[in-house]
């Protein structure tokens, strides 16, 4: 996760890795992805019908091969879905190239590399104090202003400077081992999965705007701050409770600084204390390989479904038109021009968060389209990835409190987006 330079820009290694598997597969990843997809509707046909002994009474198996009925139905949509998108058969709007053809084609063949190296590399990064010592050294930071522990200040950075769908990793994979309460990890997987800054920068050129590139990312960041400090204390995420995966409550702040220690002192112990408890490099390997496993037939699937279902709703039907209307009195509230363009781009973020830019290009004022990209950038909810992803996982959300962060994010923000627009325009 440590920020290095490569080819221009700044990103992480495991993001370089993801590249390089992308570019070995050119080409391959969708058929790979459309076998994984299949492969995994049809075994979980074969386990609810035979019930075969080693999958059932295997928790790791079960849980992906033998899921709750919603979540069958969801991974056979998914399969079913990739299939058709991969062979280009049945109704057109399900494998057209902007609906299943944008997952299965340009997004999921990113998630499929950044899965593979993330799950097997995650035990380095959970299991030998990282997180215990910059927990210690953030506390005092993240306590105050988000109610968070130190430690997610490094989901931040990993989403930061890499990709998205590492930091929801990272925070179920933490949730489920009890570091995370129900509250922290859905504010986290809400809040502090930012978007990367390659991303963002793709964001900004579809709009014409590169040369703002620096105002832009100040305002993403600055909106992004507003958002993080004020969405976790309003419902649905305040509705939270502080309790672990499996009920049991919080009991004091496993971050607090004891009487007598320094911050760093009481990190590196914490940190050792965690790194001891390392016993070997096969249970490393075993845990790393049931992670990229996990991710890869357990989540792939969740977002071929969701991600085609949102994206069809988006591009075939006035649904998020409609719902954008209501946004017209308060764009020109705030002085934005074009308001009744700029609200048609306003609620179709929560398919995808490219679609406002590419909708916001055809927008003359440049003020608009540069308020629009800040906008599907902060909004961070979007179900062809990271809603998809929150709700594959364990972390605890369902799909309407996603809506209704993403609603409450877009309202957050706009104001400071506006306000900074207007400063640079």
């Amino acid at each position: 996760m440590a920020p290095i330079s490569y080819q221009d820009s700044l990103t992480i290694p495991i993001a370089i890795l993801a590249k390089s598997v992308q570019a070995i597969f050119d080409g391959m990843l969708p058929a790979m992805v459309t076998f994984v997809i299949a492969i995994t509707g049809i075994a979980s046909i074969a386990t609810k019908l035979l019930k075969p002994k080693a999958i059932v009474d295997n928790s790791f198996l079960s849980g992906l091969l033998n899921p709750s009925l919603p979540w069958f139905v969801v991974q056979q949509l998914g399969a079913i879905f990739v299939v058709m998108t991969y062979f280009g058969i049945g109704p057109e709007m399900i494998h057209h190239g902007d609906t299943g053809g944008l997952v299965l084609n340009d997004l999921l063949p990113v998630l499929f590399s950044v899965f593979l190296f993330a799950g097997l590399l995650l035990p380095l990064l959970l299991n030998f104090g990282l997180l215990e010592f910059v927990g210690a050294l953030f506390t005092r930071v993240m306590r105050p202003l988000f109610n968070l522990p130190g430690r997610s200040a490094v989901n931040c950075i990993a989403s930061w400077l890499g990709d998205g769908s590492v930091g929801v990793l990272m925070t179920s994979k933490q949730y489920e081992s009890k570091i995370y309460t129900e509250r922290e990890a859905a504010v986290i997987g809400t809040t502090f999965t930012a978007v990367s800054i390659t991303f963002s920068l793709v964001v900004i050129a579809q709009v014409n705007l590169e040369h703002m590139f620096a105002p832009f990312y100040l305002t993403v960041c600055l909106a992004g701050l507003a958002a993080a400090v004020i969405v976790p204390r309003l419902p649905p995420l305040s509705w939270k409770k502080d309790r672990y995966i499996d009920g049991q409550p919080l009991e004091g702040d496993i971050e607090a600084l004891p009487e007598g220690k320094t911050v760093v002192g009481f990190g590196l112990e914490q940190a050792l204390e965690k790194a001891s408890q390392v016993k070997s490099l096969r249970s490393m390997v075993v845990e790393g390989v049931k992670n990229a496993i996990d991710m890869i037939f357990g989540v792939l699937p969740v977002v071929m479904a969701i991600g085609t279902i949102a994206l069809v709703i988006a591009e075939n039907t006035p649904v998020f038109s409609l719902l954008g209307q209501p946004f017209i009195p308060f764009l020109e509230l705030l002085r934005i021009p074009e308001a009744a363009a700029a609200s048609e781009t306003i609620v179709v973020g929560f398919a995808d968060m490219f679609l406002p830019s590419i909708l916001a290009s055809g927008i003359e004022s440049d003020l608009t389209r540069f308020v629009i990209a800040a906008m599907s950038v902060t909004q961070l909810i979007y179900m062809s990835e990271i809603g998809a992803l929150l709700i594959g996982s364990k972390i605890p959300v369902k799909p309407w409190e996603l809506f209704m962060i993403f609603i409450l994010r877009t309202l957050v923000t706009l104001p400071v987006i506006a306000m900074m627009a207007h400063i640079f325009f």
